[in-house]
């Protein structure tokens, strides 16, 4: 069946950023999508940013473009170029290979949902250009490339 129940599939907030990048993002709580719908060339999430959270850290993808849809709330998305005020019915997108870092944050004293779509290379490289660490499909790594101590699966 094509519709999803959302409130079927398993809700988490794992990350596997190391410390201390993992902290600003443990009020992020999501759900996969894509593979409850049988869906293999792409990924999508349904997103909550409880107060204060943080989608990500700041990031950008070599080989994956990303679109965000707005649905509940309101999140400040942060990039390059400043912060925007996004509603429902915003919707953004990160072409691949654009080195324009964006994330959101929940500044208001609400619960705001969204829907992530990706598609493309997910074993495919990036970077945060806030802090020392940049990503592949084999983890996180300092920019000089030594990897973190602490893997886990991003």
């Amino acid at each position: 069946m094509p519709k999803l129940d959302i409130e079927a599939i398993p809700q988490s907030n794992a990350t596997g950023y190391p410390a201390p990048y993992d902290e600003a993002v443990s009020g992020r709580w999501w759900r996969r999508l894509a593979p409850v719908g049988g869906l293999t060339e792409m990924g999508a999430s349904h997103v909550v940013l409880k107060p204060g959270a943080w989608s990500s850290q700041r990031h950008w993808h070599d080989h994956e473009d990303e679109l965000l849809i707005m649905l509940t709330g309101e999140a400040v998305l942060v990039e390059d170029g400043g912060r925007t005020v996004l509603k429902p019915g915003d919707v953004c997108a990160w072409a691949k290979g654009v080195r324009d870092g964006h994330h959101l944050i929940n500044e208001s004293d609400a619960d705001c949902s969204f829907v992530a779509i990706s598609a493309g290379d997910r074993n495919g490289t990036g970077a945060y250009p806030d802090i020392d660490m940049t990503f592949s499909s084999e983890g996180y790594f300092h920019k000089d490339g030594t990897p973190y101590a602490t893997q886990r699966l991003r």
